[in-house]
């Protein structure tokens, strides 16, 4: 059989986190497993599964190993905040720093189910109703009510045409029940997709249900995928 060398970030260790780590391992148990977390008590509830920990800030880690390991085949989002977003706002401060701004109300009113978030952020739902955490995401229909899909909604944000704004959209795949994440490519390609842009930006991180989207604007607009 040949040796599973798989690795995974699993960003967040609480109720998610703990989850996914655990749906994973039981899914893959040859593959590497990394949780990182800033609260080192709850790395410590982990410590039944052989995993191995990180205390850090998620989005800061990203930053300083992402360029500089091997990089894991999936990253998974655990935390309460927009990890991908966190990690742009991040990348790009020692340049030019983006500037948030509220996603347009225009747009707001054509998405699903939206909530508007501190900073004006939006997180957006085909559900209007709490999803099972053991959701299979199926395709064709809703866990839950077992009718049709409304639409597929990393396809829907992908889609928003809106004045200047170029939308980049991090897709989320399922990796095990209620688990989803993404490639670190997704990241680097994101920051390409901004460059190309006018300096508005919709960034958003979805699935086939649920969503968050930040808008931001880049004041003097560099090539941010150069380097």
């Amino acid at each position: 059989m040949k040796k599973d060398e798989s690795t995974y970030w699993i960003i967040g260790a609480g109720r998610f986190g703990a989850m996914a780590a655990e749906r994973l391992h039981r899914k893959r148990p040859e593959a590497r497993f990394i949780v990182v977390d800033e609260n080192l008590e709850a790395l410590k509830r982990l410590n039944h599964l052989p995993v191995e920990q990180v205390c850090q800030e998620g989005a800061s880690y990203l930053v300083g190993h992402l360029d500089k390991e091997a990089s894991p085949q999936w990253i998974i989002p655990a935390v309460p905040i927009h990890l991908a977003f966190e990690w742009v706002r991040l990348k790009t401060s020692d340049r030019t720093p983006i500037e948030v701004v509220p996603v347009p109300s225009e747009i707001a009113s054509a998405l699903p189910n939206p909530v508007r978030g501190p900073e004006g952020q939006l997180y957006v739902s085909y559900a209007d109703f709490p999803c099972p955490d053991h959701c299979m995401e199926p395709f064709e229909k809703c866990t839950v009510t077992g009718k049709p899909r409304k639409g597929l909604l990393y396809k829907a944000l992908e889609e928003i045409l809106y004045e200047d704004y170029i939308c980049v959209v991090i897709r989320s795949h399922q990796l095990a029940p209620g688990v989803g994440g993404y490639k670190p490519e997704a990241l680097q390609e994101s920051l390409l997709k901004i460059s190309q842009g006018k300096g508005l930006v919709l960034y958003s991180t979805a699935c086939l249900c649920h969503g968050v989207v930040h808008a931001f604007k880049i004041p003097d607009k560099p090539e941010y995928g150069q380097s």
